[in-house]
Formats: structure tokens, sequence, C-alpha cells
């Protein structure tokens, strides 16, 4: 760490201290701080906050109170300073330096899947059928963070599997690297007192709880029980203070619950944090093209949680509709990439085709390779951002690239060609192309209104 890193962690760790002892009075001091050592540095995100903490009408007015008010002082500040400190101040400064120096893609985080295991057997996941047979070493996963932290990488996403199928490891690995941050999507059922207890002690863990919509439509697809132990589970972590949020898949079936205003009402309810909304994609052999939303279906998804993010206090992401703000597809290591438990090293949770596995490349190398290179090379495929997906949205990109640079199939239940992949996909995108660019041209006319207004 260098004396420059420690001086902010020490200036923020303070600063904290501070807004503790006064947290109505000292919020607006510490945002002036915040813009003072930040400088031309996320001018649009500060303004946000900004007006969060100084407007009581704005939406998430509230939720600054309730991150405050409901989360532990030394958890807030210990993912605070990994977060702003580490992942982005000092660490977005290295990525740039090596995407500048091999002209190659180089992420802000790493999705990886400690091991397929899963204590569930969910309808259609492939976990169910290969139990316990893949899983990456404790010694390969600390490898991954030692060679992410050199290239300014603070930011570990567990995925899988069900990570907490580890909960050992991934304790360990929190308490041998205090300075990352690491996310976890979890069916929940795993957390008890004793974990939520450790989760409290070190601090830099934060779970997303993937959920259906309410309990019919979670136990359908999950078990019998297992939303009243989500339910325990987000208890157990809000007794703790401790931050937490939500995973929820939109299909065909399930889209209007699971982003009704009930179900939205719920989860602030109960405290969460955040929320993860995500396309379903139909990878996989035996997927359902059935299930993929259709474009009426999708543009009522993206207007409602357009609506929420203005009146209702939970932070909500929605990765496949919110491509404008990260300039389109973030995969294959422009923004992340997915490592599974078998070690190989794919450009996307969602893609799996591979030229590369850690326990014969380097992350720098894999970087460099003719998959993630084709990646880089063609990032944006689509400069409308209603349409930043490879596979999804321009499947006849994701099928060039799988046959320009020879990546194969690294599907864990059974190999997928990408022509059998895109084929599910074709049909989607051509249908939603023109509703997409129909959203699109409308939010740019927006855009273009809210310059000339000198609106954010």
């Amino acid at each position: 760490m260098t004396v420059s890193t420690t001086m902010k962690k020490y200036g923020l760790e303070k600063a904290f201290q501070y807004l503790y002892k006064d947290p109505e009075s000292n919020l607006i001091k510490l945002m002036d701080w915040a813009d003072k050592f930040a400088g031309d540095q996320f001018v649009p995100q500060r303004a946000t906050v900004r007006a969060a903490i100084e407007d009581p009408t704005h939406a998430y007015y509230p939720f600054i109170r309730h991150m405050i008010h409901d989360v532990d002082p030394e958890v807030l500040t210990t993912i605070t300073v990994n977060f702003f400190i580490n992942a982005n101040l000092d660490g977005w400064k290295k990525q740039e330096e090596l995407r500048n120096q091999y002209n190659c893609n180089i992420p802000w985080a790493i999705l990886l899947d400690p091991t397929s295991a899963c204590n569930l057997h969910c309808v259609g996941c492939w976990a169910a059928e290969y139990g316990n047979k893949l899983n990456l070493t404790f010694e390969e996963i600390d490898n991954i963070i030692l060679q992410g932290k050199e290239m300014g990488i603070y930011m570990y996403i567990y995925t899988g599997g069900e990570p907490l199928v580890r909960k050992k490891d991934i304790i360990r690995l929190c308490e041998k690297h205090d300075d990352c941050i690491f996310l976890c999507f979890t069916n929940g059922t795993l957390i008890d007192e004793a974990f939520a207890d450790e989760m409290l002690r070190v601090k830099n863990f934060v779970p997303a709880i993937s959920l259906e919509g309410f309990g019919e439509a979670t136990d359908s697809r999950r078990g019998d029980g297992v939303y009243d132990k989500v339910l325990h589970a987000m208890e157990l972590l809000h007794d703790r203070k401790l931050l937490y949020g939500i995973s929820s898949c939109y299909t065909s079936a399930n889209w209007d619950s699971i982003i009704s205003e009930e179900y939205y009402d719920m989860l602030i309810e109960k405290g969460a944090y955040f929320i993860w909304y995500f396309h379903y994609m139909p990878v996989g052999n035996d997927a359902s093209p059935a299930l993929l939303p259709t474009p009426e279906q999708r543009e009522q998804v993206y207007q409602r949680i357009r609506d929420y993010r203005t009146r209702k206090p939970l932070f909500c992401m929605d990765f496949q509709n919110d491509a404008e703000f990260v300039g389109g597809c973030i995969a294959g290591g422009r923004r992340y990439l997915h490592i599974n438990a078998n070690g190989d090293i794919d450009p996307c949770v969602f893609v799996h085709y591979s030229d590369s596995n850690i326990r014969n490349k380097t992350l720098l190398e894999a970087m460099r390779s003719p998959l993630f290179q084709a990646y880089h090379d063609g990032q944006p495929f689509n400069e409308n951002m209603m349409q930043p997906c490879p596979m999804l949205e321009n499947p006849t990109k994701l099928r060039a690239i799988v046959e320009k640079t020879g990546a194969v199939s690294t599907d864990l239940q059974s190999p997928e060609t990408a022509d059998h992949l895109c084929a599910k996909c074709d049909g989607y995108a051509a249908c939603w192309a023109p509703k997409a660019e129909e959203i699109w041209e409308a939010r740019k006319e927006q855009k273009a209104r809210e310059c000339a207004s000198g609106e954010q």
C-alpha cells in the first residue's frame, strides 16, 4: 500500500468518525470534503449523492439515512474505504495504466465460482446435477485475488453453485484480503447466526440473495420452505446491521411479479439496500427460449425500474437495460470476467466459452488471448445501448468471435455450440431491435433536453 493510499484511507476513516458524531449536520460538510478530494473523478455520481443528502424530497434521502443508521459503522467504513479508495480511486488508475500499456481489457471486478456444489436442487440449474465435482482450491482463489490486486482489482464477486458451501474458505479470504470487497450471489439458506457473526467480524462481505418473487414463486423453483429461510437470513443480517441485497431474474413468466410495487416495497420493508435485476439468458442445451421476455415485457421492466428510482429508497441495478451508464457490454474483461469452478476464464457469466484457464495462464495473459482481445476490439457491440450483448441482442457477433478465436464451450452440464446458443437468441434479437431503437431514440432526445436545460 502506497503512502498516498494510506493517507487517503486514514482520511476517510477519520471522516466517518466525524460523521457519526452528528450525522445530519456533518453529512453536507463531508460531501464538500469529498468533492475537493476527488477532483474531476466521478462528478455525476457525486452530484447524485449530494442531491440525495440535501433534498428531503429526493428518493434516496431516506436511503442515505438508512445506510448511516442501520449499517454497523465499522462495516460501512470498511466497505466505503475498500470501494472508493481501493477499487476506484487507486485501483482504476492502475487498471488504466495496464489497459494503455497492453492495449487490452483489464477488469474492474472478477466473478468466480468457488464450487459447483449446491445445497439446493433448483429447477433448471446445472448444479443440481453436477453436485460437488468441481472446486477452486483456497490457494487458487487466493492467487486469483493476488494477481488481481497487482492489476488494481479489489472487487470480487462469488457465483456458483452455492458459494456459501465454502463458508470457511470465504471468511479466510475476507480476512487475508481485508482491502477488498467480496460480493456473493447466494440462495441465502446457509446464512445462519454463526456466519452472520463472522460477516460482522470481517466487515467486507456483502451477500446478494436470490429471490424469484414471493413465497410461491421462490419455493416452486428452489424447494419448499426456501422463501422463509431467505426471510430469516435477512432478519439475521438486519439485526447485525450488515449490508445485503437481492438478486432477481426476470423471465416471460415472472416479470410482472418481481418488478411489482408490492415486491419492491417488501424488499424495502425488510431492510434490503440494493437489488440486481437480471434478464433471463437461454444458456445451456436445455434452456427454454420461451422464458425470454417479449419486447413489451422488457420495455415494461425498463420503464418501471426507472420510475421506482425516482421515488423509492432502494438502490437498483438493471443488468441488461442499464448499458448506457457503462458504455455497452462490460464483459470480456472490459469491466468484469468470469472464472468457473474448473478454472476456465469466460468473458461473461452467461457466455460459457474460453481459450484460457487459470491453471495454465495468468490473468494478464488471458486478457491478451484471442478471445478476450476479440471482445476488446469489438466493444461496443452495438451503438444502441439497448442492444449491448454480443449474444442476446447481437448473436451474429458471438458466433463470429467463437469461430474466429477457436474458443471452446466450458458448460459444466453439457457442451453447447455457439450456433446452438445463438440460434435461441436470433428471433429474440430481431423482435427486440425495433423496440430497442424506439427506446434509445427517445432516451437520446431526453438526454439532449436535459443537457440543454443544464440538468444532470
